[in-house]
């Protein structure tokens, strides 16, 4: 779990698909399904809050880049996008990363509710 830029795997873009001046979109090598990439802003930055508006603009011009690509490519039934923030937010690798992932008509049982299923077991509360 790298936590600065020498130890980061994605400080040094790898299987990139396409890029710009300030992010760049690559395979992911932990795929969830076909297609599913990654689009990663190449400041090495821990949280999507910390990027600048201009990391910002850029990885979003790419999400829909990526998305138009996997369309193409693969045409998927569905989409999932995630950036987990946070150790307790699932992220393992503190350089900022959003997921694009293809969903296909029964990948799963019922996938009602998306990525909800992380905390399905809890219990809603009126807090």
């Amino acid at each position: 779990m790298a936590d600065n830029a020498l130890d980061c795997e994605l400080c040094t873009p790898d299987m990139v698909l396409f890029e710009e001046e300030r992010a760049y979109v690559r395979l992911d090598n932990n795929s969830l399904s076909r297609g599913h990439v990654l689009v990663v802003p190449r400041r090495h930055v821990a949280s999507f809050f910390d990027m600048t508006r201009e990391e910002k603009t850029s990885v979003l011009a790419l999400l829909d880049r990526a998305k138009a690509h996997i369309e193409k490519e693969f045409s998927p039934d569905g989409y999932n996008i995630g950036v987990n923030i946070g150790r307790a937010g699932g992220q393992s690798r503190m350089h900022v990363h959003i997921h694009l992932i293809p969903r296909y008509k029964g990948d799963v049982a019922d996938p009602r509710g998306g990525i909800r299923c992380v905390l399905a077991d809890r219990k809603t509360s009126a807090h």
